[in-house]
Order: structure tokens, then sequence, then C-alpha cells
């Protein structure tokens, strides 16, 4: 039985910044700025129209991995959101047994800023922190729409944005399985190790890779072997990178 570490569940969600990286967040509103929500980002596409925030996130992720190719850049940006959206799930049930309510509508993202993705929460709800409200919080919540809106924009196999987001998610619970040892809340590791696998067991992430301990082995290709020196994740399915396919694997 996996006893939690409870503290209540604060407006400015300072615990998670003890993590770091992925997993801060950001509340309230945006000081001088009108950032859009990710319900609107999930909308339908407008190429060439000045607003469209995702084609907006594509186009930085490419210049930043400089390459030419848009399905890449945008499996890219899908894993990194997914990572961020995991991290401060997790990060949040960990360390104050609750989740804070992550509905698109009220998170603003800044599509144009640099890794990991500036995310702010505008108001925080308390949610229960188990593995079906995170599942509608951020897997369908979040991660549905994020692939059906970047599937009708770029050429992604559906069964390589589901590797995405099971990678993300077990990157996510990896992080925090390292940091509580490091730190002596083996309860803060147990907590996101158990949820990971309850969550990879949901129908839109089951079989999409093997989870030993920490260490996941996913059964899709992201494509990053095609950005100029990328090369292979920790997590490829690939044993090296394909000399001349034009295609990658995708599941």
């Amino acid at each position: 039985m996996v006893l939690l570490h409870f503290v209540d569940l604060d407006p400015r969600l300072t615990a998670l910044h003890r993590l770091g990286g992925f997993s801060v967040l950001r509340t309230g509103e945006v000081p001088g700025r009108r950032l859009p929500t990710l319900d609107r980002a999930y909308g339908p596409g407008r190429p060439g129209v000045q607003g469209d925030a995702l084609a907006s996130r594509v186009r930085r992720v490419a210049g930043a991995l400089r390459t030419s190719e848009a399905r890449v850049a945008a499996s890219v940006a899908q894993q990194g959101l997914a990572a961020r959206l995991w991290s401060v799930a997790l990060g949040c049930a960990a360390l104050y047994g609750a989740v804070p309510d992550l509905a698109p509508r009220l998170l603003r993202w800044d599509p144009g800023g640099s890794a990991p993705d500036d995310l702010w929460l505008t108001t925080v709800r308390p949610l229960p922190a188990d593995a079906a409200t995170i599942a509608d919080l951020v897997l369908h919540g979040h991660l549905e729409p994020l692939a059906a809106a970047l599937r009708s924009r770029h050429r992604l196999a559906p069964g390589l944005l589901r590797g995405n987001a099971a990678s993300a998610l077990a990157g996510a619970a990896r992080e925090l399985d390292r940091w509580g040892h490091r730190n002596g809340r083996t309860d803060v590791a147990a907590r996101a190790g158990s949820l990971a696998r309850e969550l990879l067991a949901d129908p839109l992430l089951a079989g999409t890779g093997t989870l030993t301990g920490t260490a996941f082995r996913r059964r899709s290709c992201c494509l990053y072997y095609r950005v100029p020196g990328g090369g292979l994740c920790g997590d490829c399915c690939l044993v090296r990178p394909p000399r001349s396919s034009p295609r990658a694997p995708s599941g």
C-alpha cells in the first residue's frame, strides 16, 4: 500500500517548483499578454492564417530542430507538450495527492516559446489524483484532440502519436522516480510508477510499448532520427537509424 504525503493544493502549485523542468506550472492570468488557450489550439486548422497556434508551434519546433519536414517537427512538438502535461499531472498526484483541473480551456500556451512548453493554468481547481481522472484530463482531454488536430494538418500515423504519448508518460514517471530516490521521497517514486502502469493500460496506450521497471521500449518511432544530427531516442523501437527509408515505422 502506498501512503501519500498530502499537501494542500495551493493556488500557485509551489510544490512543483522543487521538481523543476517539465513539471513546473505557472498559475493565474498571464501578465501583459493574451496567450491562446489549448482548446483553441486544438481547433480546426487554418493554414497560412495568422493566429493558428498549433501551426505556429510546429514552425517554431522545425526552426529549432533545423528540419524542413513539418511532420517531424509536429511529432516532436506533440511529444513535448505531452511530456509537460503528464509531468504536471503525475507531479501533483505524487506530491499533493490531488491534481488540478487541466481542462484545455483553463490552460494558456505560448506556441512561440522555447522547450519545455510554456503553460499557464488560469484557475486551480483540485480533483482526485487517481489514474482514471488523470486519463480523462490528459489523455482524453488533451492528447486525443491534439492528435486529431495534428493528423488533419500532417501525415502522421495514429500509432506514432500514441507511441509519443506513452513515451512521454513513461519519461515523466521515470523523472519522478529519480527525484524521489534522490530526495528520500520513495513514496513519490512509488506513486508515480503505480499511476504510470495504470495509465499505460488504458485502451488508447495499451500495446504502445513495454515498461520494465522505469525503462520503456516503444513499438513505434517518433521520427527524431530524421532531424539533422538527431539519431535514435533511448526508447526507440529501432536498433539503428534507417539509411535511405523515405518513411519511418510509425506503429
